[in-house]
C-alpha cells in the first residue's frame, strides 16, 4: 500500500464517549512521494555521518551520559518537569526539596534508558523491553500507581478536565493485545521491507496514537526512537535523541501527530520527524566538535600549567567529563587521593576556569564543569 493511501483509523463509540481506533501498520508500504523520498535520503546522509564522527571521538562513552542526561531532562521537562541539566547531574543531598520530585522523574528516565539500552543485548525491541523500561520509569514518582510495566485495563484520553472534553481519547483497552502485537511485528518485520527512517517515524506515531500506557507514554515513545536506531545498528552508540527537537517544535509536534490522525497525512508527520532526524544529528556533530575543541584547550594547554600535578590532573578531567558537577568528597573518592589533596586540584581548577563553584558557601561546596555542561544546553 503506497503511504498517500494511508488510513489512520476510526473513531468507535463506547460508553458516552468515542475512542479512536488506529488501523494496523505492519503491512506493506510503498513511498511515491519525492519529496518525503528527498527528506528521507538527507537525513540518511546526517545520521550516518553522526555515526561515523561519534566513532571518531576518543573516549566517546565519557560523553555519553551527558547525552543521556540531556535528553531524560528534556523529554521530562515536555511532561512539565522543571529540573535542568545541572539539577540533574547532582546528587539527590543538594537538590532543594521542593524539586525533588522532579529530580527524581528525571532520574528514572536516566536509568530507564540505560538499562534498556543495556537490555537490547539480550533482548528485541519489543513489548516485553519497552514494558521493563516503563516500570523502571514509574518506581517511586508521580504514576507510580498507574500500572507501572503493564499496559493499561482502563480508557486514558490527552488533555481536558475529564473524557468529556479530552482533546484525544486513544483506543480502547480491549484492544491493545491485538495494536500492541501489530506494532511489535512492525518494528521487527524483515516480511515488508521499509526504510529505516520511515519505519521507526511510523512506528513512533503508531505508539503515541495507541497510549499503551496510563502515564509515561510520551517519555516511552521518544525513547523508542534512539531504542530503534541503536537496536538497528543505524547508531553504534546512543548520540541522538529528538526530544530537543520536539520540545522547540512543539505545536508542530503534536499537529503533525493530530493531522495523521484526522486527515489521514502520514506524509506530512513523516517529513516533520526526518527534518528532526536531520537536525538533530548536524546538532549533535557540532556538540561533538565543540567537545573535542574544549578537550584540546584543557588537556594541550590549562592543566599543563600544573607542572608535577598534570599526571592527575588528566585523570580528574576524565573524570569530569562523566561527572562534571563534584565536591571534594567525590574528587577524593573517585581518584583515591586524600581529601585535602582534592580539595587543593579543585582550586587548582577553579583558578584555570574549568570549574566553577555553584553553591557560593564556605563549607560544602560543589563545582560544576561549566563550560562542558553548556554545550548541552541548546
Amino acid at each position: 500500500m503506497d503511504l498517500k493511501n494511508f488510513k489512520a483509523g476510526a473513531y468507535k463509540q463506547q460508553f458516552k464517549y468515542k475512542s479512536f481506533s488506529p488501523s494496523i501498520i505492519n503491512k506493506d508500504w510503498q513511498i511515491s512521494n519525492s519529496s518525503l523520498v528527498n527528506l528521507l535520503s538527507e537525513a540518511n546522509i546526517k545520521l550516518g555521518e553522526l555515526n561515523a564522527f561519534s566513532q571518531l571521538v576518543p573516549d566517546i562513552n565519557f560523553f555519553i551520559m551527558m547525552h543521556v542526561s540531556k535528553e531524560a531532562t528534556t523529554s521530562s521537562r515536555i511532561e512539565g518537569t522543571q529540573t535542568n541539566i545541572e539539577e540533574a547531574l547532582q546528587k539527590e543531598e543538594y537538590i532543594a526539596p521542593e524539586k525533588k520530585n522532579d529530580w527524581m522523574e528525571v532520574q528514572n528516565y536516566i536509568k530507564a534508558m540505560n538499562d534498556a539500552i543495556a537490555n537490547l543485548q539480550t533482548l528485541p525491541l519489543s513489548n516485553r523491553l519497552l514494558k521493563k523500561t516503563h516500570y523502571t520509569l514509574l518506581q517511586s514518582v508521580r504514576g507510580e500507581n498507574k500500572m507501572p510495566g503493564e499496559f493499561r485495563t482502563s480508557q486514558n484520553r490527552i488533555g481536558g478536565s475529564s473524557i468529556n472534553d479530552a482533546y484525544f481519547i486513544p483506543s480502547h483497552f480491549e484492544e491493545l493485545p491485538e495494536l500492541m502485537s501489530d506494532l511489535e511485528k512492525f518494528i521487527n518485520s524483515e516480511t515488508y521491507p521499509l526504510p529505516h527512517l520511515i519505519r521507526i517515524g511510523m512506528a513512533h506515531y503508531q505508539f503515541e496514537t495507541i497510549h499503551p500506557f496510563l502515564d509515561g507514554n510520551g517519555r516511552i515513545g521518544r525513547l523508542l526512537i534512539t531504542l530503534y536506531l541503536v537496536s538497528k545498528e543505524l547508531l553504534l552508540k546512543p548520540t541522538l535523541y529528538l526530544s530537543a527537537f520536539f520540545e522547540k517544535h512543539k505545536s508542530l509536534y503534536y499537529d503533525n501527530l493530530t493531522r495523521a490522525r484526522t486527515n489521514n497525512d502520514i506524509t506530512q508527520w513523516l517529513k516533520f520527524f526526518l527534518e528532526g532526524i536531520k537536525q538533530t544529528s548536524e546538532n549533535s556533530i557540532q556538540t561533538f566538535k565543540e567537545i573535542i575543541k574544549l578537550r584540546q584547550e584543557i588537556e594541550s594547554r590549562d592543566i599543563l600549567t600544573l607542572g608535577k600535578k598534570t599526571k592527575l590532573a588528566r585523570q580528574f578531567v576524565q573524570h569530569l567529563y562523566s561527572n562534571p558537577i563534584v565536591d571534594s568528597q567525590n574528587v577524593a573518592s573517585s581518584l583515591s587521593i586524600n581529601p585535602s589533596t582534592a580539595f587543593r586540584l579543585i582550586e587548582d581548577f577553579v583558578r584555570l576556569n574549568i570549574l566553577k563553584e555553584m553553591t557560593g558557601f564556605q563549607r560544602n561546596r560543589i563545582f560544576a564543569f561549566e563550560k562542558y555542561i553548556r554545550l548541552f544546553e541548546g
